[in-house]
Formats: structure tokens, sequence, C-alpha cells
């Protein structure tokens, strides 16, 4: 099994990573000299991050289009990372969207919208992935989850319940592939700095956690011995206003 702290020439999938925390994994990622490929549903986008993040290095970035609500995109995403990188050990999957109002007022195109985007694209995602993670020796999923996959909040039934069932598919997952030396981990997030939910960050928002904090989460994650695995990762900001 390799030791997957050394990311030099390795090589990882993270979804939605044009901005905010799938951006500043990319970041990290490449940082440490591990080959990235970057998506968004906007092929520019993605492109574009990927120029800024190979320019930085020390690896290389590939920027692809892919809306994780399609199982053939999300395939196609897969097969052309290990096309340009000849491997793949890291999948982030990342990519999510929120829509929050009383079940009541929840339109029924928002609900699968939610679902298919949220839930739907990890398990294609990692559908796909699978077959070429188990050749890593040594390969890890990380799924950005929500502490709203284990808190209900009044207006957040889309949401809850597409969180709630990330949290259910991670473990399921961990328990499918673990002997695989495959390793999986679903971070959940409190509040963060980013762009989710048309958001604009600002100055006010200096209490909220930033992506590089849960960037840094996940490179301390990477950096685990082999026979260790935190499959649960809670985070929140440690001093939110009164």
């Amino acid at each position: 099994m390799e030791n997957t702290s050394d990311l030099k020439g390795r090589a990882a999938i993270v979804t939605g990573s044009t901005k905010g925390i799938g951006l500043a994994i990319a970041e990290a990622l490449v940082a440490a000299g591990c080959n990235v490929a970057v998506s968004s549903r906007h092929a520019n986008d993605a492109e574009e991050a990927a120029h800024r993040l190979t320019q930085t290095g020390p690896g290389r970035a590939i920027g692809r289009s892919c809306d994780v609500q399609s199982y053939e995109e999300c395939a196609d995403m897969v097969a052309e990372t290990v096309l340009a990188f000849g491997r793949l050990d890291i999948l982030i999957n990342n990519a999510g969207i929120g829509a929050f109002s009383p079940v009541g007022d929840l339109d029924p195109e928002t609900w699968r919208a939610v679902m298919r985007t949220n839930l739907d694209g990890v398990f294609y995602c990692t559908h796909a992935s699978l077959p070429h993670l188990r050749k890593a020796n040594g390969a890890w999923i990380i799924n950005i989850a929500s502490l709203a996959g284990k808190n209900p909040f009044a207006g957040g039934a889309a949401y809850n319940a597409s969180k709630f069932g990330l949290v259910g598919f991670s473990e399921a997952l961990m328990l499918d592939v673990r002997q695989d030396d495959i390793r999986v981990t679903y971070i959940m997030p409190g509040s963060v700095a980013t762009e989710f939910n048309h958001h604009s960050p600002s100055d006010a928002d200096a209490w909220k956690i930033q992506p590089e904090d849960i960037a840094q989460i996940v490179m301390d994650l990477l950096a685990m011995s082999v026979r260790t695995l935190p499959s649960r990762v809670e985070v929140r900001p440690s001093k939110p206003p009164k």
C-alpha cells in the first residue's frame, strides 16, 4: 500500500471546484504535487481554474465540464482524468446545491435538483471512480457533507434529506470498500464563508469557517497513517455570534 501522505504524482478529482471549498481543496492538492481534475457545470470556469492552478504548481490541473446530475458526464470526467494522469487515487465529492423553503412551498423540480446533485451526483462519481480507485494501492474518497446531515431545521427538508442521505451513503460505502484499501471519510462543516446559496462572502463572515480550513482538514486526513481511518469529521466555527 502506498503512503498517501506523499501526494506527488498522485491524481485526484474534486467536483464543484472552481470556487469555495472545492477550489481551496484543489489548490492545496496541487501545492502538494498532486495532479487534479477540477470540474464545474461550466467548461470555461473549469478550464480557467485549472490554468491558474497549473501555473502555481507543482502539481498539474485539468478542467472538465461536469454536471454531476448526469451519470454519463461523471463517467466521462473520470475516464478523461485517468487518461490525462494515468491513475486515480483520490475522489473529493464536493459539488452541492441548497434550496430552503417549507415543504408546502417546495416545488418537485427543486426537490429533484437537490437530490440529484447532492446525493445522486456523489453516487455517480463514486460508482464511476471505484474501478480505478481499487487499482491505486491505497485510495481515499472524501465526501463533503454538512452538519445539516444530522441537525434538521425548518425550511431545510430538501437539503437535510440530501445530506442525511449522504451521511448514510458514506458510512455504507466505507464498509463496502475498506477491504479494497479505499478509505472513506465524510466531513460535516457548519457555517462556511462561501458563495453557497448565492451568498457573497464579506468581512462580516470572518467568524465563519473559511474554505482553506476545510482544505486543511482534507490534507490532514490524507496524511494519516494507512492503518487509521477518521471516518467522520464534524467542524464548527469556534466562536459564532451570540
